[in-house]
């Protein structure tokens, strides 16, 4: 059935315009009593097929034709929609009045004149629906799933039963006409819902929508209105147009219009837009972090993929690395013909090493040739200012699958990931060097230095740690600072890297939590919120913190006269916790951005909040750095957070030290004796049962 419409298409046009001529004469004989009786008078058949056939032309020539949409240039899509059909209506229009004019000077040839002109009007009208229809199918088809693809072709379908369904004479036409009915028209207004291209739009292009579509609906008022008035005329010769046909297709045409001015009105996707952007952002974030922790190159790269492929939801993807690197390079749900067909064809164009979108493939000079299952395609290489490291292919099934935005979070995604297999590399030639074991080992002293070496001790909580490197210098910092006799302040956080640059930076953000400990003066009214030191800490590390690096911390102020804690997060783990009044052990879920990721103050001070809770006798709060839930073992399982959750579940009762000394074992037993994959730290305050006076 396929195969045999893509025959007829060519001949779609011819068809439209032989069918329209003989519905033509046919009506003029059946106008005219003197042509009539010389001719013949046609039968209700004959035109009736005439003008399926016409309308079935017309659809076929609008639908073979390529789709206009180019990109997200949706205001010209419209604008183009209306130039012709707003001045088919004009011309709809004074037909109509020339009839009448004519009709009252040459009144033997009124009827002749009246279906002259409905027959031309009716053309007109048919192209005017096929224009609007596929001018909507293109909205539609705008990001659409393989599913709403498949959805418009039964709307297709049903049309053209419509469409046939008014040859069929006999009283059961109207019991077998009305499921095809109700199903296009409940069909149409569902795919009427898929407005997603208005989201994309500007305010200035959403105000231009906005009178192009009333304009629309107002031509196709203009069109209704005149079948309207003459549907019970005497002098119509021939029976009535495909009515079920052009009254559903008229209602899906206005009704699309109708959904898209309101949407358009009142802006209802913009927000669902600005979420998708946000989630590419903490995406970007999220990799960020992971890549600063990658410990070979193979798995940055494999980082760099997963995360790209997940975030622009790409169909098909692969990354081609140069041969200096290890190791074969990764694909996802391609084939190697697909991988080398398009390779070659970019490398012929030489655009193979360079940043590359091409939204269009089938319609594109070669592409068209290797007959891609695909629509759309980025390549983005992986390059510093010396060295090319490979390559990122990812395609799309539709067309106009990426845009900008996507080519902005690739290339951060990308920088990201060369900057970081620098680093290694840097990092691997430099281990090789006595000079800089030397400094290791100064570091990791100077590290050590930083640790607090006695706890707080006070009548009102327990507190213990537990510290392991994964390196000789590690990342992990925690710090106490006793306020007053009832407030203590306690920050723990890791340092993105490892080395002599990371002891410098926890050096840096020891003294900078002493320093602005200072400004803690509860007893004048004035305590340091935990959001304002957040705030304070990214200020002073902006002027001080590589751009490519970056600080996770948790910090909190307890206060036993309050019997509560006020707590920001910046970025790190969240914090467990048992309550013991619930008997509920939980994580608290907090927002927060890592200190340096934002330099800007204003911006960065927005992501970070308070948050305040009441503690209770025999609560436990557990603070670690990701080294102990991403701690693996022989099968490169994660310890998880779960996990860590459950065995509080188990301990709480017990002494902190003891708690903490079954999260070590635990954990130990799980790793079976493998190195620790990052840096260790935790912390296990308890508040005792018996809480001093305030």
């Amino acid at each position: 059935m396929i195969a045999l419409l893509r025959k007829l298409i060519p001949l779609a046009l011819p068809l439209a315009v032989v069918s329209w001529l003989g519905l033509l004469v046919c009506m003029l004989l059946r106008a005219s009593p003197a042509a009539a009786a010389r001719w013949g008078t046609p039968p209700d058949w004959v035109i009736l097929t005439a003008q399926a056939l016409f309308a079935a032309g017309i659809f076929l020539h609008e639908r073979a034709r390529p789709d206009r949409l180019r990109g997200t240039e949706f205001v010209p899509l419209l604008r183009q929609l209306l130039v012709w059909p707003g001045a088919l209506a004009a011309v709809c229009v004074l037909l109509h009045l020339t009839q009448h004019l004519l009709a009252a000077y040459v009144p033997d040839r009124g009827p002749v004149l009246l279906n002259a002109f409905y027959t031309v009007n009716l053309g007109l009208f048919v192209y005017f629906l096929a224009r609007t229809c596929y001018t909507w199918r293109s909205l539609v088809f705008f990001r659409a799933q393989p599913r709403t693809r498949q959805e418009w072709r039964w709307f297709e379908v049903l049309l053209g039963a419509s469409l046939l369904f008014r040859l069929v004479s006999g009283d059961t036409t109207s019991w077998v006409l009305m499921p095809v009915l109700l199903g296009l028209a409940g069909l149409g207004v569902y795919l009427s819902a898929h407005q997603q291209w208005i989201a994309y739009l500007n305010r200035r292009q959403k105000w231009e929508i906005v009178f192009l579509q009333l304009a629309i609906l107002g031509v196709m008022a203009v069109f209704v209105v005149y079948f309207l008035n003459l549907q019970n005329d005497p002098q119509l010769a021939g029976p009535l147009a495909q009515h079920a046909f052009l009254v559903l297709t008229s209602f899906f045409a206005g009704f699309y219009a109708v959904m898209g001015f309101l949407v358009t009105l009142f802006n209802l996707p913009t927000a669902g837009v600005f979420e998708q952007k946000r989630e590419e952002i903490l995406s970007m974030q999220r990799l960020s972090q992971l890549i600063q922790k990658g410990q070979s190159e193979k798995e940055v790269y494999s980082l760099l993929f997963d995360s790209a492929v997940q975030t622009v939801e790409a169909d098909a993807a692969w990354l081609d690395l140069d041969t200096d690197n290890d190791g074969p390079g990764f694909s996802y749900r391609v084939d190697a013909g697909t991988r080398e067909g398009i390779c070659r064809l970019l490398a012929d164009y030489n655009i193979g090493h360079i940043e590359y979108l091409n939204n269009d493939l089938p319609n594109s000079a070669g592409f068209r040739a290797l007959e891609l299952p695909y629509g759309s395609l980025i390549v983005m290489p992986l390059r510093s200012t010396k060295h090319h490291y490979g390559t990122l292919y990812l395609l799309k099934e539709t067309r106009q699958g990426f845009d900008r935005e996507n080519l902005s979070l690739l290339q951060i995604f990308t920088n990201q990931t060369v900057l970081s297999i620098e680093n290694l590399r840097l990092l691997q030639e430099s281990l090789q060097s006595e000079r800089v074991k030397e400094e290791l080992k100064i570091a990791s002293l100077v590290q050590e230095s930083l640790i607090p070496k006695t706890l707080p001790a006070d009548s009102w909580f327990e507190i213990r740690w537990h510290s392991l490197p994964a390196r000789e210098v590690g990342g992990d910092f925690y710090d106490f600072l006793q306020l007053s006799a009832s407030r203590i302040a306690i920050i723990i956080g890791d340092v993105s890297g490892k080395g002599t640059t990371a002891a410098f930076h926890v050096a840096q953000m020891k003294g900078i939590f002493h320093s602005l400990m200072l400004l803690d003066k509860p007893e004048r009214g004035q305590p340091l919120q935990p959001s304002k030191f957040m705030a304070m800490a990214n200020q002073a590390l902006s002027h001080c913190l590589e751009r490519s690096s970056f600080i996770t911390a948790s910090f909190y102020i307890v206060d036993y006269k309050e019997r509560g804690f006020a707590f920001a997060r910046a970025g790190h783990c969240h914090t467990l916790y048992y309550n013991a009044i619930t008997e509920e052990t939980f994580y608290f879920q907090t927002e927060g951005l890592g200190l340096g990721i934002l330099r800007d103050g204003a911006a960065y001070e927005k992501r970070i909040k308070n948050m305040y809770y009441d503690y209770n006798p025999g609560d436990v709060m557990v603070m670690y750095t990701d080294g102990i839930v991403e701690a693996r073992n022989a099968q490169e399982e994660e310890y998880g957070e779960d996990r860590l959750r459950k065995l509080l579940e188990r301990s709480h009762y017990l002494e902190a030290e003891d708690i903490k000394q079954s999260i070590i074992r635990d954990l130990e037993e799980f790793s079976r004796g493998l190195p620790p994959f990052d840096d260790q730290t935790l912390l296990v305050i308890k508040f005792k049962n018996a809480q001093p006076l305030a």
